[in-house]
């Protein structure tokens, strides 16, 4: 586990022996509200994926998990490490958590994954979000789970 933080939230990595249960379960319950609730997505969140992957977590002031990512890495899915399941909660927004989440998602890919481009599979309205990062998109737009997505990459 690696930590980072700033006045307002704290940003944790784990791979999956160091992440306990009660994190566990705030990180699957933040997404499901986000991702199934919020946006009415009914999808398989629980991919079976997130035990090879490393999870970085945000946690506000009061202990509170506000924001999550997960670092794929190369070989389940694709042949690039992906950056995936980028959440923030509601009440977080518009403050760059998201930004700061992916800054620490791309500075800890490139320490992992020395020279290694690197992938994720982005909703279409968040496409100037992520090039602002220095992604590109690499695909034309497809249908995931009923949102439409593009697959970007950073170099």
């Amino acid at each position: 586990m690696t930590s980072s933080a700033t006045e307002s939230w704290q940003l944790r990595w784990f791979d999956w022996s160091t992440l306990d249960l009660d994190t566990l379960h705030r990180l699957l319950q933040l997404r499901s509200r986000v991702f199934v609730v919020e946006q009415d997505c009914v999808f398989l969140d629980i991919d079976g994926r997130d035990p090879a992957c490393e999870h970085l977590c945000a946690f506000g002031p009061k202990d509170e998990l506000i924001g999550t990512l997960r670092l794929v890495p190369p070989g389940d899915t694709q042949p690039l490490p992906a950056l995936g399941r980028v959440v923030v909660a509601l009440e977080w927004r518009g403050r760059s958590l998201a930004r700061a989440l992916m800054r620490s998602g791309i500075r800890h890919c490139a320490a992992r994954y020395p020279g290694s481009a690197i992938h994720l599979s982005a909703q279409e309205h968040l496409q100037p979000f992520y090039a602002s990062l220095g992604f590109e998109r690499c695909s034309e737009r497809y249908l995931d789970d009923g949102i439409w997505h593009v697959d970007m990459r950073r170099n």
